[in-house]
């Protein structure tokens, strides 16, 4: 049995003239007629599959629908089209501040967030040193979560995040944050917790990162599924001609042929 199931799966935003003109304006331009909306379609027709112990990362540059998506995938978000099935917990680490209380202290948070997972009082505690030790905020245990940095809050949800064994832990850009010591051991924990059976999703662009840690990559494009599959390197030495051309590969061929010139041109 499949841990998460994508069928066809599409979000749309809808954009109107509140965002401009405010609540009072809008109301009164609906009653003229006058109210005009537009839809926004952020993932359109996303269909894909992982098993218990995938690691997949999702590539494509700002705006692509990368975040939408693992909101959809977490149920922060309902699709408007398909059918998104999950099988097990889930952990989602998508907004680095989401789940914290800034006026709360490190300790007081860890609970809280732990909490908003699912986690009982007992299981935190049991993981709390641990917690606090990969975050390396011991020091600052008792201190309000809004004297952090963004690098140290980063720490912290991540260091939350990945000791709950979730079935399925979401992260979107989080091992991009913060020094490169703390990105190597958040790697290596990522490799433990692969080992351990979880299937894992990672949103980032540090290509080096999904190349070695991924079995299977999406590409998104606007919205749109470019392709999936578990040719990583294949996939990645196309997306990174992408980056270099600005055309996206039409078919299964192109991306092949994208990804021969890009290795083509590496090697010099």
């Amino acid at each position: 049995m499949s841990v998460l199931e994508l069928e066809d799966v599409s979000v749309k935003y809808i954009v109107g003239d509140i965002k401009n003109v405010g609540l009072k304006e809008t109301i009164l331009k609906k009653i003229s007629g006058k109210y005009h909306k537009k839809e926004f379609w952020a993932d359109r027709h996303i269909t894909f599959s992982l098993e218990k112990g995938d690691f997949l990362g999702i590539i494509g540059t700002n705006g692509a629908g990368k975040t939408t998506l693992l909101k959809a995938i977490s149920h922060i978000m309902v699709p408007n089209e398909g059918i998104v099935r999950l099988n097990g917990t889930v952990s989602s680490l998508i907004e680095l501040a989401s789940g914290f209380d800034s006026d709360l202290t490190v300790k007081e948070n860890i609970y809280l967030r732990g909490a908003i997972l699912g986690y009982t009082k007992e299981q935190l505690t049991s993981s709390y040193k641990d917690i606090l030790e990969f975050s390396e905020l011991a020091e600052f245990e008792d201190r309000p979560f809004k004297q952090l940095s963004s690098g140290m809050k980063s720490r912290l949800a991540f260091a939350v995040a990945s000791y709950v064994n979730p079935d399925l832990l979401i992260l979107d850009e989080v091992l991009s944050v913060g020094d490169g010591a703390f990105r190597k051991k958040s790697e290596a924990k990522m490799k433990e917790i692969i080992n351990g059976g979880a299937t894992t999703i990672l949103v980032s662009h540090l290509l080096e990162q999904i190349r070695e840690m991924s079995n299977k990559v999406l590409w998104l494009n606007k919205g749109e599924q470019i392709t999936f599959g578990t040719n990583v390197e294949e996939i990645c030495d196309a997306y990174s001609m992408f980056l270099k051309n600005k055309v996206i590969p039409k078919n299964e061929e192109e991306i092949k042929l994208f990804a021969q010139q890009y290795r083509e041109q590496q090697n010099g």
